[in-house]
């Protein structure tokens, strides 16, 4: 019921605007609202939103462009494609604090410095975007996202003419290490977003890259001045709600280092005990190699099938091999190939390559498979030595 008449009050206010100018009083404010990170990995960035409040004309309004609609026809082909698009949402803005205080995030508000007909500038901008032929944009995680239309809408209004100044403390970061200061390290979003990145983001991010992040939003806003009068961005500062903070029970036993510690040591025992009984556990093999291949053409697809842009060269293809698939045939044999024992070997090598290109910087991986990579290596070893002898 609130839902349909927010919108019939937007539908109220469009039609409005277009035949008559709704105009915020001098009193009005708008503010940028930063919210904190939920329990999810979905939340785990935090969020952005526009906050307008004019009590004179009774309008507290949050306009945020982090909707997406799932009655998208395709929805989750077109996700997976990168080819979704997002929308502007709006909310009252009583709504949108009881939502967010009842997923304990924290919210912060900055209210900008603007003039009246900046503030008019803004609001109108903000009601056309609202408009069903103007609410959907390609959304891109890294550069079109629900906090980098803030510094665009904000940077529309006024002209391009905010300077964005460097936090105190700032430090250039690659955007893996940006996104990974929001996430635990030995997490599966975590390690699920080290084997679907590519080496792109393990570059340097420029300092206002920074702002694809709803908290350095915050940071940036809050230093940042308007050419054109010297005068700061952001007016008044405050928190509105602050997270209360709880104890986490340890997720240790159920985390990426733990399973594929598990499963490293388990290859490892199988290894020694084929290694004394001069035999080959076949299941084991045919299970390695079909998983990394099937992850090799998962990657592949990411970087070459969709139009995300952080999944291009990807070198978990080193030990996520695309051609382990095609060679399983050659497990199953008594006696394989003279190319097969070579093809051995170029994994193995495949893998070294992958340790230099983490210790020079080409690309991070992640830390919750390192057991399962140092076994994937012992056992291409022991193959290549019981191949050899039984050809």
């Amino acid at each position: 019921m609130q839902r349909a008449l927010l919108l019939l009050f937007l539908f109220l206010f469009v039609e409005t605007t277009n035949a008559q100018q709704t105009v915020l009083s001098e009193d009005s404010e708008i503010s940028v609202l930063t919210i904190g990170p939920g329990t999810s990995l979905n939340d785990s960035f935090g969020h952005s939103g526009f906050r307008v409040k004019d009590h004179i004309k009774g309008i507290d309004l949050v306009f945020n462009y982090g909707v997406y609609d799932f009655e998208t026809p395709n929805f989750y082909t077109k996700f997976a494609q990168g080819k979704l698009n997002y929308l502007i949402g709006v909310n009252y803005y009583e709504d949108f604090f009881e939502a967010y205080i009842s997923q304990n995030r924290t919210i912060k508000e900055q209210v900008l410095n603007l003039s009246v007909s900046e503030k008019q500038k803004l609001f109108d901008y903000l009601l056309n975007n609202i408009k069903p032929e103007n609410r959907a944009y390609l959304y891109d995680f890294f550069y079109d996202n629900c906090a980098t239309k803030i510094k665009d809408v904000a940077n529309v209004v006024l002209n391009s003419s905010i300077v964005f100044n460097e936090p105190k403390d700032f430090k250039q970061e690659t955007f893996r290490t940006l996104i990974q200061n929001n996430l635990n390290k030995n997490s599966w979003g975590s390690l699920g977003i080290d084997v679907a990145l590519g080496s792109v983001i393990d570059k340097k991010a420029p300092a206002e890259a920074f702002m694809f992040l709803p908290e350095n939003i915050y940071d940036f806003f809050e230093i940042a001045t308007i050419k054109k009068n010297g005068k700061p961005l952001v007016k008044e500062s405050k928190v509105l709600f602050k997270k209360v903070e709880a104890p986490t029970p340890s997720q240790f036993f159920m985390s990426p280092l733990f399973v594929f510690g598990i499963i490293g040591l388990l290859i490892v025992f199988i290894t020694y005990k084929d290694f004394k009984n001069q035999k080959q556990t076949i299941w084991l093999d045919v299970t390695l190699f079909s998983i990394t291949g099937l992850v090799g053409i998962l990657i592949l697809l990411l970087w070459f099938a969709t139009d995300h842009t952080g999944t291009h060269q990807n070198y978990n293809l080193l030990w996520a091999n695309v051609l382990n698939i095609f060679v399983i045939g050659q497990l199953l044999n008594k006696r394989v190939s003279t190319w097969f024992v070579k093809y051995l070997k170029l994994l193995v090598i495949l893998l070294c390559l992958l340790t230099l290109h983490w210790i020079i910087g080409v690309q991070v991986f992640a830390i919750g498979l390192i057991p399962f990579l140092i076994a994937l290596f012992i056992r291409y070893i022991y193959l290549i030595k019981f191949f050899s002898k039984t050809r």
